[in-house]
């Protein structure tokens, strides 16, 4: 019985947490979770129509949505993206420049003006990531964040959308974000259908 009733709120905790995701503007203003979306869409068609890239960083279960979105936006949307997540590669910056410097290098060697650069983590506290943001914002990039766990969050204040959940875990915070994220895919997706048609 004990597991039914944690399974059962589990299946609610996701639930609240998906329904309570909220959206925000550069200014902080608050935006219909939908509009959010949409206006996050249209930072990476905006991006991908002028001969731009989406570049995608994270940490952790971060760093797989990063990697599953980029790829799903290359294959199935034909939109340039990157992720860095290349074990090696993130070895050596950390070796040589510190875990704190990890996404910044590459976000400034590969970022350029008109870029979409997307940075997600949970806590919306990780120094890399806000490294990496601040980074990209540097070099022209649109900011798209999808943070969780405290409101008050820094990541949440630095992008053109912020998209933000309200939970304290990160199976919560992980799964909207990933499927939020595959939205923003499945936007591209049938944007093209509808380009190409």
């Amino acid at each position: 019985m004990f597991m039914l009733n944690f399974i059962k709120e589990y299946r609610a905790e996701m639930a609240r947490a998906f329904e309570k995701t909220e959206c925000y503007d550069l200014s902080g203003a608050a935006l219909d979770a939908a509009k959010g979306l949409e206006a996050a869409y249209q930072l990476v068609r905006k991006s991908a129509a002028g001969g731009g890239k989406v570049l995608i960083v994270g940490n952790g279960g971060s760093a797989a949505i990063a990697s599953h979105i980029a790829e799903d936006f290359m294959k199935n949307a034909g939109v340039r993206t990157l992720a860095f997540n290349d074990a090696p590669l993130l070895t050596c910056l950390v070796n040589d420049l510190g875990a704190e410097r990890m996404f910044e290098f590459p976000v400034s060697l590969f970022a350029e003006k008109g870029d979409t650069l997307i940075a997600i983590s949970s806590s919306g506290k990780s120094v890399n990531i806000l490294n990496a943001a601040k980074a990209g914002l540097k070099k022209g990039c649109s900011l798209i964040t999808f943070s969780g766990f405290s409101p008050d969050n820094p990541l949440r204040k630095l992008g053109a959308v912020n998209i933000y959940v309200p939970a304290s875990g990160y199976a919560a915070v992980e799964s909207v974000h990933g499927a939020l994220a595959h939205c923003l895919v499945d936007c591209a997706i049938q944007d093209k259908k509808a380009l190409t048609a």
